[in-house]
């Protein structure tokens, strides 16, 4: 019996196939977001949190990516650098170092938050994971010297280890009632779009630097 001839559509389709394999087998990019209430979503359901909201926006530019949520609610930096080590996996693409709100709102010295970041930052270099740090805006109420100084650390921080920096992760959110929960602090789901269209961007362009 004789095989039938293949037909033209058949013979097209296979090179449009092996063309798009590429894309389908794609890796994902890990983005593990080391922060503290913020970032662990607070007072809000999962999918309206900050890592699910990261994740679908830089899905939607293009970037094949999984963000892992390592917030833990009132997390100093001193928290942080305790657990930086199991916090962050070591499969992690991306760490998004995002710490320092709760020193500022615990009036902790700038000295001991810059140590304590450096301590992360050290640890995550050790481990060749790239970083991309965001700090938190001191408002000058808080007197303007260690305003200065609290702002101070992440700039000289991010110079100092040659790292990315988001300056302020509530630009744009902080002190408009209508994008932050009740107690003035934490963003609402709208609060954390306006946080996600800022901050999606940098991120992509953090790793495509690596």
């Amino acid at each position: 019996m004789t095989s039938p001839r293949p037909s033209r559509r058949t013979f097209f389709a296979l090179p449009l196939f092996v063309a798009a394999w590429p894309t389908l087998a794609a890796k994902p990019a890990v983005i593990t977001m080391l922060g503290d209430s913020i970032t662990a979503g607070y007072g809000l359901p999962g999918r309206a949190a900050l890592p699910s909201q990261l994740q679908a926006a830089l899905t939607r530019m293009g970037v094949a990516n999984v963000v892992r949520a390592a917030g833990v609610s009132g997390d100093t930096t001193a928290g942080g650098l305790g657990r930086v080590d199991f916090s962050v996996q070591k499969d992690t693409s991306l760490a998004i170092v995002a710490l320092g709100g709760n020193d500022l709102l615990q009036g902790l010295d700038p000295r001991s938050t810059r140590a304590n970041l450096d301590g992360i930052l050290k640890k995550l270099k050790v481990r060749k994971i790239p970083v991309l740090l965001v700090g938190i805006a001191a408002p000058t109420e808080v007197g303007g010297g260690y305003a200065r100084d609290f702002n101070a650390v992440f700039t000289s921080l991010a110079k100092a280890h040659g790292v990315p920096l988001y300056p302020n992760l509530i630009d744009g959110v902080a002190r408009k009632r209508e994008l932050n929960q009740p107690d003035g602090i934490h963003p609402n789901a709208q609060g954390v779009q306006v946080i996600t269209a800022k901050l999606a961007p940098v991120v992509a362009k953090a790793l495509a630097r690596r």
